[in-house]
């Protein structure tokens, strides 16, 4: 079920297995001032999680945030069919199925500027990750880009962590930091991240950050050099 974190703001977590390793996701929900939901990274949910979508509002927004978080854009569309799509820059001929995809920039659509602010972080073009902040409860909402693995996990996802260094601290997985293309073009981004007043990191791996939360994302983003 849907877990409040602020007023007009909530998340799930969902198991899965990527490539055999036991991960989990987030899906974050915003409430928007006029009653819509936005929900950003979808995952599978069953009937209970979508009776409690329809009490907390009309979901109008699916957003799939970059090119990785998008496999179940199509399972929520089903289930709220009225709903507009928006997605990463590059989703659409990744997800040519997805023929109503609007897909996302640095300029915030209307329908949700008076809540949201928006970063299309630049590169890194394999993820081409948007990165989101919710005015009201001065959160910072992350897909890939931050990660912070905490509490019990399989030891090969343990392992992972490790690895890829975001085990049990918030961080720019190695992962991503491998992919970037453009450090320069990626620090301008981390800069105007940062100038955002967060005092929440909503990860999709796998924490929600509150500690100190815009300390350590600069302490992160300063991989890029920002």
């Amino acid at each position: 079920m849907l877990i409040q974190i602020a007023p007009d703001l909530w998340h799930m977590q969902r198991g899965f297995k990527a490539a055999g390793l036991p991960v989990s996701s987030r899906m974050t929900v915003v409430r928007l001032g006029n009653g819509r939901l936005w929900l950003h990274s979808p995952i599978k949910f069953g009937d209970d999680v979508r009776n409690q979508l329809r009490q907390l509002g009309e979901v109008a927004y699916l957003v799939a945030p970059n090119r990785y978080h998008h496999m179940y854009i199509g399972h929520a569309l089903r289930a709220f069919p009225d709903a507009a799509v928006y997605g990463a820059p590059g989703l659409a001929e990744k997800r040519p199925d997805l023929t109503s995809l609007r897909t996302l920039g640095d300029t915030v659509e209307p329908e949700w500027a008076a809540e949201l602010d928006q970063v299309a972080v630049q590169g890194i073009p394999i993820a081409n990750e948007v990165v989101w902040f919710h005015k009201p409860s001065a959160t910072l909402i992350a897909t890939d880009l931050l990660q912070c693995w905490c509490g019990d996990l399989d030891w090969k996802a343990g392992a992972y962590a490790r690895l890829t260094g975001v085990r049990n601290h918030l961080d720019v997985p190695r992962t991503v930091r491998l992919a970037t293309r453009d450090r320069a073009a990626a620090a301008a981004s981390a800069r105007a991240i940062l100038a955002w007043p967060f005092i929440r990191v909503i990860t999709a791996h796998n924490a929600i950050v509150e500690q100190d939360a815009h300390a350590a994302a600069a302490r992160a983003l300063a991989r890029f050099g920002a």
